[in-house]
């Protein structure tokens, strides 16, 4: 006789069948687009087009949903914190709730306001620029070769939308008051042909991921070329294509032409044997629209192997893990994207009220455990300076009260070529400030004067 086992969905943390319709939100309950037919809102150039850049051209957007005080507040902060300039295509502003902007989660990572950041610390009294090193690590200009198998390829420094929380402010988007952004030195041309030669010459480098900002900035015909180049490489077996733009502009990924040239793309990866996928970057549930579901399903049903979120953990966006689990099933559901990874956020300047603490990400990635199937659980990780992606659970030592944990590596870039100690050294990352206890606090605050040059 069967054994009656009864799992009632309602006595569970978190409850699936999920709940939310799936469907495009009403753009014409917003007044700017009041007017905009569908023809026009599917149409990629009518997006870029009317892309929002600046506070006066959002109230136009917004009307009366965007309050006196909200909009000074975002004023505000392009002044005094923001390190990336304000540009949203309608799709992006589309996801977010009008009625309630102030604590939106989709306005509260694109479109800072001067109360979301911290006080005290806005910043880490580490962070940097280039947190990750990226540029130090440039084999040649853009083609960051940190990890021994695996390159990746800044094609452009533009994207069709701009986050809060870039981890490459130092380089993509427009300057702002707070930052003066470096810029490529050479040609998009010499540098593509100078990506080339390197991985021609060096063939311990199998995977390379293409990027930027954003592949969806690249002209297709520029970006299929590369990518085939890449693939007339013996010793490349994997690309990968990084664009947010896949949730950001939808749009286009459905043209006529992108469309082609990625099954072209595809059809040649096949034909190589080499596995080709799609990485975007989805932060909320409520960015995935059918827009977005019907884009993915063309890269599908071209043979691209897979459709991949790198999300990034986001305090007020997706830190619990009720929200963590609505976007990882609402992508797999509805969207056919697989969770990959979620990040820490980087230490970046004024990105403090977003960044997790290590045992509260640590907290998150066990309280998600055990609801998605295992190749879908995606893993929380942290990306450490000079080290790479680590599982939040692989620290090798942990301050909790001054906020530092320890990592090790297990390979050398090619900076530390020569540095007989980078596998026994121990590298430091940091919580966020205001998350430690009151003596932690305390330490840091000592510590100003000592890493002011940092900030």
């Amino acid at each position: 006789m069967a054994r009656k086992v009864k799992a009632d969905p309602s006595r569970q943390p978190f409850s699936y069948p999920l709940r939310r319709q799936f469907v495009e939100p009403d753009w014409k309950r917003l007044p700017g687009y009041k007017d905009v037919s569908q023809k026009d809102w599917e149409s990629a150039l009518w997006q870029r087009q009317h892309s929002v850049k600046n506070v006066k051209e959002l109230k136009e957007v917004l009307g009366s949903f965007l309050t006196d005080d909200l909009s000074e507040e975002i004023l505000r902060d392009q002044k005094e914190r923001a390190t990336m300039s304000i540009l949203l295509p309608p799709q992006m502003i589309n996801t977010m709730n009008a009625d309630d902007l102030r604590h939106d989660p989709v306005r509260r990572y694109m479109l800072p306001i001067i109360s979301d950041r911290h006080a005290e610390w806005p910043n880490h009294p580490k962070a940097t620029r280039d947190s990750l090193h990226e540029s130090e690590m440039w084999a040649t200009e853009g083609l960051t070769h940190r990890y021994p198998t695996k390159v990746l390829a800044e094609m452009i420094a533009t994207c069709p939308q701009y986050c809060g929380h870039c981890t490459r402010m130092d380089l993509v988007g427009n300057s702002v008051p707070q930052v003066q952004k470096h810029k490529f030195e050479h040609q998009p041309k010499e540098r593509y042909e100078a990506m080339l030669d390197y991985l021609k010459k060096t063939p311990s480098v199998r995977d390379v991921v293409v990027s930027g900002g954003d592949v969806a900035n690249v002209p297709i015909a520029q970006l299929e070329a590369f990518v085939c180049a890449l693939m007339d490489l013996p010793n490349i077996k994997d690309i990968r294509l990084a664009t947010k733009g896949l949730q950001g502009l939808p749009q286009h990924f459905l043209q006529d032409d992108v469309l082609k040239a990625l099954d072209r793309i595809a059809k040649k990866a096949w034909e190589r044997g080499v596995d080709i996928a799609v990485h975007t970057h989805v932060n909320h549930a409520n960015q995935v629209t059918p827009l977005v579901a019907k884009a993915v399903k063309k890269l599908l049903e071209m043979g691209f192997r897979d459709v991949r979120n790198q999300g990034v953990l986001l305090r007020g966006v997706n830190t619990t893990a009720n929200d963590l689990l609505e976007l990882c099933f609402t992508l797999l559901d509805f969207g056919k994207i697989m969770p990959y990874y979620f990040y820490q956020c980087d230490m970046i300047p004024n990105s403090e009220h977003w960044r997790l603490s290590i045992h509260e990400a640590r907290q998150l990635q066990h309280d998600i455990m055990g609801y998605l199937p295992g190749f879908a659980t995606p893993r929380v990780t942290v990306d450490v300076p000079y080290v790479g992606k680590r599982w939040v659970h692989q620290l090798a030592d942990y301050d909790k009260v001054k906020g530092v944990s320890y990592w090790t590596k297990n390979y050398r870039t090619g900076i530390e070529a020569d540095d007989a100690e980078a596998l026994t050294r121990r590298y430091e990352y940091y919580d966020p400030v205001y998350t430690l206890p009151p003596e932690g606090q305390e330490y840091w605050r000592k510590q100003l004067p000592k890493t002011a040059a940092h900030a």
